[in-house]
């Protein structure tokens, strides 16, 4: 590791009064949640809010392609 890093993680972690490897820990796990949180959260305006939710309220009917993937899924899916 290059010593100016190894020097802005131990300045960090003092000035925390923590540990290097608890500052790196601490540090590493924010950055893991905030990961997943953005990766595993879709966030919509309002006016996209409002749409799924009227989709999902009065979804359009099937459509030929629609029909025809259930079938092909149906054919190739044991239940």
């Amino acid at each position: 590791m290059p010593d100016k890093v190894r020097a802005t993680l131990e300045q960090a972690a003092e000035l925390l009064g923590a540990t290097v490897n608890q500052f790196v820990v601490q540090t590493a796990y924010q950055e893991a949640q905030r990961v997943v949180e953005r990766e595993s959260v879709i966030r919509l305006s309002q006016k996209d809010a409002r749409k799924v939710l009227a989709l999902l309220d009065h979804p359009p009917k099937p459509n030929k392609r629609l029909r025809n993937a259930v079938k092909e899924f149906k054919g190739t899916v044991r239940a």
